[in-house]
């Protein structure tokens, strides 16, 4: 039986919830939650490395995040599809975790340049049909029901901008740290991109959007219920 946690993120690939996610599972960790992740392929179709390979990196990283890994399920890289089967898989891992947020990519395609990976949009869409069948009281699988607070989304598409940023900056090294666990992917000579510089400058953009130096940002569907306004604010006031 998993012992209960306060976050799930969810991943197609192998590295996807470090990229995404993995500065605010630091952060998290060390305010004492209990954090976990899921990857629903092997990554087997990435330029570098093999399954294997990619297994050992993410169980690197996920000690560096200070985090468990739950599952990590064969459901094919660039096949990645939203099947029932899926979804009850996937709901019977949320039953027994019981977070109360689940991090999860965009479930829209994004355009241009920068166009979403299928295997992420379905990812996002697998979360979302996974969370609300774990609430299901008749769904035949173990467990009480169980009904996730909220789900937030990463890597949005040039379209879509977070309406929320969380500040990474204390943890900026050791989130450098479990991406770089990633050594096929992102500290490949064989590719002619700098992939860790790449990320930098994507939490650099997503700090200066909300005022800190490196950040990661969701976007929340619904609005987000705020009891105390001022805390909006607390710490950004420049003192």
């Amino acid at each position: 039986m998993l012992p209960t946690y306060d976050l799930l993120s969810i991943g197609a690939h192998p590295d996807d919830v470090e990229v995404g996610t993995g500065g605010v599972l630091i952060d998290l960790g060390k305010r004492g939650y209990k954090c976990g992740i899921v990857i629903l392929t092997q990554g087997e179709m990435g330029t570098g490395g093999t399954a294997e390979i990619r297994a050992e990196e993410v169980r690197e990283a996920a000690r560096i995040l200070g985090v468990d890994i739950l599952e990590t399920f064969d459901w094919g890289d660039t096949r990645l599809e939203d099947t029932y089967q899926h979804r009850l898989d996937l709901a019977r891992i949320i039953r027994a975790a019981r977070p109360k947020i689940i991090l999860a990519p965009y479930p829209h395609v994004g355009h241009g340049r920068r166009q979403s990976h299928p295997d992420h949009v379905a990812s996002g869409v697998i979360a979302i049909n996974a969370a609300n069948l774990a609430a299901l009281k008749k769904v035949d699988i173990p467990g009480e029901p169980h009904l996730v607070t909220r789900i937030f989304h990463y890597f949005l598409p040039p379209q879509v901008y977070p309406n929320f940023v969380v500040d990474i900056t204390p943890h900026y090294d050791q989130w450098i740290a479990a991406l770089s666990a990633h050594r096929s992917q992102f500290l490949n000579p064989e590719k002619s991109r700098d992939y860790i510089e790449l990320l930098t400058t994507m939490a650099r953009s997503f700090g200066m959007q909300a005022r800190c130096k490196y950040g990661q940002g969701f976007y929340a569907v619904e609005p987000v219920l705020v009891k105390d306004m001022m805390m909006l604010v607390e710490g950004q006031d420049g003192s």
